[in-house]
């Protein structure tokens, strides 16, 4: 591999808070290391549409702070097919671009490997996405911010659940994944949490309102990944509704309020850390790899079993949440 002289660096999929702690790092490791740096608008597609210009040290100035992504963000359809990505291979070459640092999920994983496959140019990914579902990291970028934010929501809800007697059912993101929903609800003292990973909860859902009813006890948090099995809030409030018409059931959709805000602390010492591992991975002569962290340390994983590997949620976890729900 030739000698990298100069680097882009992109956001893409959904945006998640420490996008631009990451992008900051980034920058400002590879001035560091003597590289020229050029920030991509609007990830692959900005890519394709040739949005590229100069990034310096002072535009990173008062980001590290600030929640979204200043590179902004995108799904593009036409970067999964071959044509789209030769039209961006050519903006890259027409920038003298050596390398790349791609911040986001698996989608963004997955099309950087196919690219880094068709054309000479290496490809390093940071994790960046709310849900905490990547393979080979402990943690991903937004995460802690995202729990907080779901956590101080709870906090509030039960505060009018218990002075009304009222149940919630709160749905937030996971479509695929339930570490938020089943963190949050160790967090805030759910009475029951309801994620994609485990079968049959129609059945312990019931089972838990009837002992609830029994002991009269009508207000609860019951917390609901959106991918669970069973349905989304208002569809299972809708569904327990006949059966406990006692109960003051009331539905709460958190939606695209979790991946706002201003980064936590460790959202941001996580990303700085992570974009100074991934420009030093591209120097090391490193492609296809998400640099990750495990047990405190930077790893290195490489994009296929990022990809293809599924990251389980923890059985300790979902004990201890069974435990304290009764």
């Amino acid at each position: 591999m030739a000698k990298i002289k100069k680097i882009a660096v992109l956001t893409s999929g959904g945006d998640a808070p420490g996008m631009n702690a990451a992008v900051r790092a980034v920058v400002r490791a590879a001035i560091y290391h003597k590289l020229e740096v050029v920030g991509i608008e609007h990830g692959y597609e900005g890519m394709i549409k040739g949005e590229l210009f100069t990034l310096m040290s002072k535009d990173m100035r008062n980001i590290i702070h600030r929640g979204g992504t200043i590179l902004r963000t995108a799904r593009s359809l036409e970067f999964k097919t071959e044509e789209g990505r030769a039209k961006a291979y050519k903006n890259l070459k027409e920038f003298n671009i050596d390398a790349v640092v791609v911040i986001g999920g698996d989608g963004t994983f997955r099309g950087a490997g196919i690219f880094s496959q068709e054309h000479d140019i290496p490809f390093v990914g940071i994790p960046g996405t709310i849900d905490n579902d990547m393979y080979g990291t402990d943690f991903t970028i937004g995460f802690d911010t995202a729990l907080n934010t779901v956590v101080e929501t709870i906090d509030k809800i039960k505060d009018t659940a218990s002075s009304h007697d009222r149940t919630f059912f709160i749905e937030v993101m996971g479509r695929d994944a339930g570490f938020i929903a089943l963190q949050a609800g160790i967090a805030t003292g759910a009475e029951a949490v309801l994620i994609p990973e485990i079968e049959g909860q129609a059945e312990t859902l019931r089972e838990f309102l009837i002992k609830a009813k029994k002991m009269k006890k009508m207000s609860n948090i019951i917390l609901v990944a959106e991918g669970n099995n069973i349905g989304g809030a208002q569809e299972i409030a809708n569904q327990v509704k006949s059966e406990f018409k006692d109960f003051g059931i009331r539905v709460n959709v958190l939606g695209h309020m979790q991946r706002g805000g201003s980064p936590t602390a460790f959202d941001r010492f996580l990303a700085s850390r992570l974009g100074v591992a991934a420009v030093e991975a591209l120097i090391d002569n490193q492609r296809s790899i998400m640099v990750g962290y495990k047990n405190h340390e930077v790893v290195h994983v490489s994009f296929n079993k990022t990809i293809k590997g599924h990251r389980n949620i923890n059985e300790e976890l979902l004990k201890v949440a069974d435990i304290l729900t009764i």
